[in-house]
């Protein structure tokens, strides 16, 4: 979904279909996730489907910060757990997005002069060049994707989601 800075600033919501089969995209906001991980009592978790054989992974992330605007939206994560990366060391959104600034097509932060991969993946994220998380991004043009996945990297559906510590 291609939105701009503002709208990922201050959130969406696109949902479709019943109570019992939602889907569609939905952003809590820039501002709120700042807000919400001030305070370390917050946990970050993906569930993400294989396009490839259809399985649900998941990664979860026992630190995870958002920096304010006047910061780019800086994401600070580590503490990993879960099965989405096979190889011990290996944590895809941490290696690639750990100390990344948030991007939108119409406001590049990756870091790269040439490169802009808001605008070549769609959506807004965390990008930077080569970057292996792309769950924001258009999946028709490939952009919606964990590298290292074990079910193949190009995925069916993502979720993600902010926990409280301690729950389940």
């Amino acid at each position: 979904m291609n939105r701009s800075w503002a709208e990922y600033k201050v959130g969406f919501r696109e949902v479709r279909g019943n109570w019992r089969e939602l889907s569609g995209n939905y952003w809590l906001g820039n501002d709120l996730l700042n807000q919400a991980t001030t305070n370390p009592c917050h946990k970050l978790r993906f569930d993400l489907q294989s396009r490839h054989n259809g399985n649900w992974y998941y990664a979860e992330y026992s630190r995870f910060r958002v920096l304010s605007e006047a910061d780019n939206y800086t994401v600070q994560v580590g503490g990993y757990s879960g099965n989405a990366n096979p190889h011990a060391g290996l944590d895809t959104f941490y290696l690639d997005y750990g100390g990344q600034s948030f991007s939108t097509f119409d406001r590049d932060n990756s870091g790269s002069v040439t490169y802009q991969p808001a605008a070549m993946f769609g959506g807004g994220w965390w990008y930077q060049y080569g970057g292996g998380v792309l769950v924001n991004g258009a999946s028709s043009i490939g952009g919606f994707a964990w590298t290292r996945l074990p079910g193949g990297m190009h995925l069916q559906r993502s979720k993600m989601w902010l926990k409280c510590k301690g729950s389940p």
